[in-house]
Formats: C-alpha cells, sequence, structure tokens
C-alpha cells in the first residue's frame, strides 16, 4: 500500500499576507472627509428640526438657544394631527406626486425611445430643441401655464396641479442615454421574429432598463413632492394644498408656532424618506448604469 500524501496547506498567515490591501490615497482620503463634511451640513437642519419639535412652544424662542429640549414632548405632534390639515396636504401630495410620476415615465420612455432607436428627418436637430428645454427657467413658464389651464378650466383641480409637471427634458436625455447603451442585436433579433417597435419596447427594452426607470421614478416624484411656486399658483383651494404650500401657510393666531411648523415638517418629510429608504439601491444602480456622476 502507498503512503498517504499529505496535503499541503497554506498558514493563515500566508494566506492573509498574500491578499492585497486597500491603498489609502491622499484623493481617497479628500473624498471621504468631503463626504463626511457634507453630510454633516445636511444632517444639521434635520437633526435641529427633530429637537425643535420635540420642545414646548416657550423653549423654541427662548435666549439663548438650546439644541437639546429641556423638556421633550410630544405635544406639537399631537396638535399638528389634531388638525387634519396634514393628513389632507399629505394625501393631495401623494396623490398628485403619483400622477406626475406615472404620466412623466409614459412620455419620457416614448420620447427617449424614439429619439434612441428610430430614424426620421431632423431627429437631431428636434433632440437639441428639446434639451433646450433644459435650460428655461420653470419660473418664466408660470404665466403661459397658468392661462392654459385657466382656459382648460383645469384650475383647482388635481390634473391641472399635475399636467404642467409631466414634460422633464432632463429625464428624457438620461432615458436616450441609457437607451444608446442597450446593444442593438437584441433589436434585431426581435425584428427577426417580426416584433416592431411597441414590442420591441415592451419585451425588450423595458426589461432591460428596470434601473434606470426605478430612478426616473424616484427622482420625478421627490421632485414632485417638493415643488412648492405652481401648486401654490395653480390651487387656490385650500383643500388641493400639497404639504410645501401647507406648510408655508401655516401661522397660528398668536403668530408662527416653530415647534408645530416643525413637527408638521418632519411628518411631511417621513413619505420621502421611507420612499428612498426602501429604493437607495435602485437609485445607486440605475445612477451608476446610465453613466451619471
Amino acid at each position: 500500500m502507498s503512503a498517504p500524501t499529505a496535503t499541503l496547506r497554506p498558514s493563515r498567515g500566508a494566506t492573509e499576507g498574500s491578499r492585497p490591501r486597500p491603498r489609502i490615497t491622499a484623493g481617497g482620503a479628500m473624498v471621504t472627509v468631503s463626504a463626511l463634511v457634507l453630510a454633516v451640513v445636511w444632517l444639521i437642519p434635520l437633526v435641529w428640526a427633530v429637537l425643535t419639535s420635540l420642545k414646548p412652544e416657550g423653549e423654541t424662542t427662548a435666549v439663548p438657544i438650546r439644541w437639546l429640549p429641556l423638556e421633550p414632548t410630544l405635544e406639537a405632534y399631537r396638535l399638528v394631527l389634531a388638525r387634519g390639515d396634514l393628513q389632507r396636504w399629505l394625501v393631495n401630495s401623494t396623490v398628485i406626486s403619483t400622477v406626475v410620476t406615472v404620466l412623466t415615465l409614459v412620455v419620457c420612455v416614448l420620447a427617449a425611445y424614439a429619439f434612441s432607436k428610430t430614424r426620421f428627418p431632423g431627429r437631431r436637430a428636434l433632440f437639441a430643441l428639446f434639451l433646450a428645454g433644459i435650460l428655461v427657467p420653470p419660473q418664466v413658464l408660470i404665466v403661459p401655464l397658468f392661462d392654459e389651464m385657466t382656459f382648460l378650466g383645469l384650475v383647482d383641480t388635481y390634473w391641472g396641479v399635475a399636467l404642467p409637471q409631466v414634460v422633464a427634458p432632463v429625464m428624457v436625455f438620461i432615458l436616450k442615454r441609457f437607451f444608446d447603451a442597450i446593444p442593438r442585436d437584441y433589436e434585431e433579433a426581435a425584428r427577426l421574429d417580426g416584433a416592431g417597435h411597441p414590442r420591441i419596447l415592451w419585451s425588450v427594452v423595458l426589461p432591460m432598463s428596470g434601473p434606470i426607470l426605478a430612478a426616473v421614478a424616484i427622482f420625478t416624484f421627490v421632485q414632485s413632492w417638493n415643488n412648492f411656486l405652481w401648486p401654490f399658483i395653480a390651487a387656490t383651494d385650500p383643500a388641493l394644498m400639497t404639504v410645501p404650500v401647507g406648510l408655508g401657510s401655516v401661522q397660528g393666531a398668536y403668530g408662527i408656532q416653530y415647534a408645530q411648523n416643525m413637527a408638521a415638517a418632519v411628518l411631511g418629510a417621513l413619505p420621502l424618506l421611507v420612499v428612498f429608504l426602501l429604493f437607495q439601491r435602485q437609485v445607486v444602480r440605475g445612477v451608476t448604469d446610465a453613466g451619471l456622476k
């Protein structure tokens, strides 16, 4: 019988020593420090809002200013929820932002596919003209948009608030850039099977565009949720106020109630925080796949 052969295994120290260790460069350290500083700067107002909402109303205007409440209380949240206005604002913002997000995805996907996967005379010139809309400030369009909504009888309606927010040239650009990166081999294979443009878009392009569609949807939803100017002008009925418009109009009989305002602001921002926490991976993946910085 032959002698059993011994199996040589590298020692633990040798294995750990052979692994490449990450090198810390000056550029990487500067990026990390800058990111931490920006994170702290972004978190300071949020922390201040939460702490102020936990203070009694008398403490919010006390001098000297204190960060931590001496007697933490949830009274501001109770009063805000008892009024019932915030619940209505949340429903209005949810309905309007959802409608804007769905319609924006439909319109922008169709436009981006047409610019990316079809060929027609004047395509480049039309796309350049379309992108020029990014340079137009939204404030310039307030008067003509309001006249148009008045002519259509859509003032003080959900549609009047939502429809002018649907057209988003920057989202068309992002989607077109992603569609351009999809290999044409898939499109040609679908054509050999007799598929037309609607079938190619539905069965080939959209299934491969999940991350970027999720990113565009979340960006659109957040932008619509935070929009103040157009909902403030298009909806004169208090029953149609969104969260930003409602927060801007809150003032008690004895002046501004800072604790209640901060409590309403924190509750109004919670849906956005939940949406981002649930879909942050899709946002990061979509932005990365689109090649955006």
